[in-house]
């Protein structure tokens, strides 16, 4: 067996000082099972830096206040600190105005809230929403409910054995029925990332508005929604180095103007009569309630700390380690990578044969290796393939190649274990 040796130059890292960033990251400096922290499950969500976890305890201990309503310093500090977020998420995706940025709890409710307020708006009975196989579960089940409610129908696109969305069999499912087309940038399973770009030049063609799920893509490349021209983008903070609980809905603010506000109660509103109430202005028709303003704060140091690493670095870096890992893991006798797109995000899924995932992960856990085993919340593409779970290794810019090849020598000790 050939022995795959990392080039780690500092023309080919990029010069990214790793060491330098893994020190920014406080949990990853702690010992699981007796072993150092290896955390590759970056997918489901990422570790958070200093920065966004100080900014978040000075929130709460020098100027908690809520944001909007009141006329005391604490208030106006809490307001300029939630707007100045809206502001550096409005610039990282090249939104055009303020009013197009949503804060919500995540991509979940964004595309929730696009599913009841513009299919409200715009879906009617016998209508059709297409999506795609390799959607998660967040970007299916809205559109099932919707389409239960109306009598609409969901139309899916195939997708090959390497992963990748059938194209020409997508341009036969727009018809004139096609009221919206909702992809994920990249697949959360498997990591293909999507020709989003094109596939919304091809929706536009016939009219078509697009939703992109950019959950798995915001923390790997630039997003430029002006750019990509979609109707809808979404994704989570906490998949992009910050809290939980906070996530964008970027929208077209003509589309925003036209939709019917999602839940009603406070900041919503203009002038509330028990006869009849009016709504506010952009974006805070579609913010309801107290809003998680700590939440929103740090998403604002997250990406101010992914800004200044940049996406150049974090890009090319996170693609050698891909690679590296893709060819390590061929070598372990009797694995299989499932999805090997061309174009593929810094996430792995793979069988190893007759161990079941769920133990893989286990006695990976023990080597203090935290990865991702089951359907991902991705269950119509597992059966795609024939599979009830894979495991999931997902990388992020503070792994090295050292912590492939544990992973590596854990997945061989899982061999001479169970195989």
């Amino acid at each position: 067996m050939n022995t795959i040796v990392a080039d780690t130059s500092e023309s080919n890292q990029t010069q990214l000082d790793v060491e330098s960033i893994r020190a920014d990251f406080p949990l990853l400096d702690q010992k699981i099972h007796g072993h150092s922290l290896i955390y590759f499950d970056n997918a489901a969500t990422t570790q958070k830096p200093n920065s966004v976890i100080q900014i978040e305890k000075d929130f709460y201990e020098k100027i908690n206040a809520n944001v909007h309503r009141g006329v005391h310093t604490l208030s106006d500090y809490a307001t300029n600190a939630y707007e100045n977020a809206r502001e550096k998420v409005r610039d990282f995706i090249n939104a055009n105005s303020l009013r197009e940025i949503v804060f919500l709890k995540g991509s979940t409710e964004a595309i929730n809230l696009v599913a009841s307020s513009f299919g409200q708006l715009r879906i009617s009975k016998d209508d059709e929403i297409i999506i795609s196989y390799l959607e998660h579960h967040a970007n299916i089940i809205p559109w099932q409910l919707l389409c239960d409610r109306i009598g609409a129908r969901l139309k899916v696109i195939p997708v090959f054995d390497n992963g990748e969305l059938d194209l020409q069999a997508y341009e036969s499912l727009i018809n004139n029925r096609t009221k919206l087309i909702a992809l994920t940038h990249v697949s959360n399973a498997i990591g293909t990332v999507n020709p989003v770009k094109e596939m919304i030049n091809t929706a536009h063609c016939s009219g078509v508005p697009v939703l992109i799920d950019g959950s798995q893509a915001v923390p790997h490349e630039k997003i430029d929604v002006q750019e990509l021209d979609c109707e809808f983008y979404v994704f989570s903070g906490h998949k992009l180095y910050g809290p939980t609980g906070i996530g964008i809905l970027y929208a077209k603010e003509s589309l925003l103007n036209e939709m019917p506000p999602y839940q009603g109660g406070g900041e919503m509103i203009r002038v509330v009569t028990f006869a009849q109430s009016t709504y506010n202005d952009l974006p805070y028709k579609f913010e309801a309630g107290t809003p998680n303003i700590a939440g929103a704060v740090g998403l604002g140091a997250a990406i101010d700390y992914i800004t200044a690493i940049g996406f150049s670095r974090i890009t090319r870096y996170e693609q050698q380690l891909l690679d590296y890992a893709t060819k390590k893991l061929l070598s372990v006798e009797g694995l299989k990578i499932i999805g090997q797109a061309k174009n593929k995000a810094p996430v792995i899924s793979f069988v190893l044969e007759d161990i079941h995932p769920h133990d893989i992960g286990t006695i990976l856990d023990h080597h203090g290796i935290a990865v991702r085993a089951g359907h991902h919340c991705a269950m119509p593409l597992m059966e795609r393939f024939g599979l009830s779970a894979t495991v999931r290794v997902s990388f992020a810019f503070y792994n090295t190649f050292s912590e492939v090849d544990r992973l590596i020598e854990g997945l061989n000790e899982v061999r001479r274990m169970l195989g």
